[in-house]
This record gives structure tokens, sequence and C-alpha cells, in this order.
């Protein structure tokens, strides 16, 4: 049986895709698009967590009543420059921690502290007080502490109780 041009006998094709091309399957490079979100939001999470933001829970007492033990810390790590966590120095630091700033940083010891910001001596480095001073080990155990150990600022926590000057 004959048909006139451009007639088919079979189902009908089904109209063709805008905003595609031939052969596209939905698919960039071998990695479909749903991947790349991921992989993109695991980025900026990745560069978040290393450069700007992090949580912490509090232990011990060196810092009660303002911050109790399991307090989850919420931790500004570029509020006094930009320091990678494996270079140990910051690469731009533009401020040094103010009096009364609540300070994480390393002690002398390499352990992880966080204690109110007392001052500064003038050499970089800073005066780091618990508010509990029977139940803390801190400058007047240790002396100043470098800039360079400063992991960040705690911004806001998770507890009990409010951080006093916020």
């Amino acid at each position: 049986m004959e048909t006139e041009p451009g007639v088919s006998l079979g189902p009908p094709e089904p109209p063709p895709r805008t905003g595609t091309f031939e052969g596209d399957t939905g698919k960039t490079g071998g990695v479909d698009r749903p991947a790349r979100a991921v992989l993109a939001a695991f980025a900026a999470a990745l560069f978040m967590k290393i450069f700007l933001f992090d949580f912490m829970i509090a232990e011990g007492r060196s810092m009660t009543p303002a911050i109790k033990p399991g307090t989850i810390l919420l931790v500004l790590k570029s509020a006094y420059g930009i320091r990678p966590f494996w270079s140990g120095k910051y690469l731009v630091l533009w401020t040094l921690p103010r009096e009364g700033d609540v300070v994480v940083f390393y002690t002398p010891r390499g352990e992880i502290a966080v204690k109110r910001c007392a001052g500064l001596t003038g050499e970089g480095t800073f005066i780091a007080l618990g508010d509990n001073s029977r139940d803390s080990l801190d400058s007047r155990s240790y002396g100043p502490v470098p800039a360079d150990h400063i992991v960040g600022k705690v911004l806001g926590l998770s507890g009990p109780r409010p951080v006093k000057g916020y």
C-alpha cells in the first residue's frame, strides 16, 4: 500500500524535547545532574567546615556558668583571619581578639580550649582566662596564647544558658 509523503502507518513519533540536543541523555561529562548537585553541595560544605564555620561541644567546667559542659558552640573560624587546619598558621590575619571575646584555640599541649580573651599582650598574643577561675587551666598556667593558635570566635551556642556578653 502506498502512502503520501510524510505520512506513516506506524505509531506517531513523540514531539522533540525542547532545550535538549539530539543524543542528550541528561548527563554531562559522564556525571548526571543529581550527582553533580550532590558533589557541589559536598564541596560547599567542606569549604565552609574548613574555612568558615564549625560546631564544637564544650567539655569541662572552665567556662561555667556561661558555658556548661555539653553545650554546642557555633565557631566562626574566619573571625580573625584565614587559617587552614593543616598549616598551624594564619595565611591572612586581619584582626586580633578583643577583650571579652570567647575564643577557641589550641593550648601549648595541643588540646582545643574555649576561654575568654582577657586582653592582648602587644606581641600578637592574648591572655585566655576561663570564667570559672577555680577550675580552669588557662593563661595563668601556660602564659599568653599566640594568635596563630586561634581556631575561631564563638558566635553562638545551643544549650541551657547563653554566653554572657552576647
